[in-house]
């Protein structure tokens, strides 16, 4: 079982990541955070983007050709590579902020790789509103995070949204994080179990 998470900044990726690797005894692989450039990012998005999303890229590369040579039965993946291309680099170049002629470069280095990567069994998309959002990255107090943007959160959830409803074309299941609290409710933890469990089962039967 291949299970991703994905989610805007401060959705509680990690945190799900942890709690079902302990629930099915599994393999994690969590997003990179030591990026070098990313603190420079948040200084100057316009000067550093290209460089911050681009070792991003290649050290999804790097964990997924992990996870492909990994014989763990079950496997949980802490934000994808389809995340980095079409939430993160797309916005930015929307933005300004990436010009078109590294966000193209980008974008051919991303569609190379995903013709050797397989979809996620299920995508767990946690979705969440900018409140929720700013809530939990306060109370996780990473210092380049705090001052993160307002509307740049809105435009990532357009984003994510857009990616869910429109782009991603594998399966997956949507926790609402504005009334799932799986921190405080346990009992929304075996629902979302539940749910991976039976969408798999559907797979293997196809």
């Amino acid at each position: 079982m291949y299970i991703a998470i994905a989610g805007n900044i401060g959705s509680g990726k990690t945190t799900l990541t942890e709690i079902l690797t302990k629930r099915y005894n599994a393999k994690a692989y969590y997003e990179a955070l030591a990026n070098p450039y990313i603190n420079d990012f948040y200084d100057d998005m316009s000067r550093w983007s290209f460089h911050l999303q681009l070792w991003f890229l290649g050290s999804r590369i790097e964990q997924t050709l992990d996870m492909l040579a990994d014989n763990s039965e079950h496997v949980f993946q802490d934000r994808t590579i389809y995340e980095d291309a079409h939430i993160f680099a797309d916005n930015l170049h929307k933005m300004g902020l990436m010009s078109s002629r590294d966000f193209d470069t980008y974008m051919k280095i991303f569609a190379i790789q995903c013709d050797t990567i397989p979809k996620p069994d299920v995508l767990i998309y946690l979705k969440a509103s900018v409140p929720t959002l700013i809530s939990q990255i306060r109370m996780r107090g990473r210092d380049y995070e705090q001052n993160i943007d307002e509307e740049y959160l809105c435009r990532l959830n357009d984003k994510y949204n857009n990616w869910i409803d429109n782009i991603y074309d594998g399966r997956v299941l949507v926790v609402n994080k504005d009334v799932d609290d799986f921190v405080k409710d346990p009992s929304i933890i075996d629902r979302i179990c539940n749910s991976l469990e039976e969408m798999c089962m559907r797979k293997r039967e196809l």
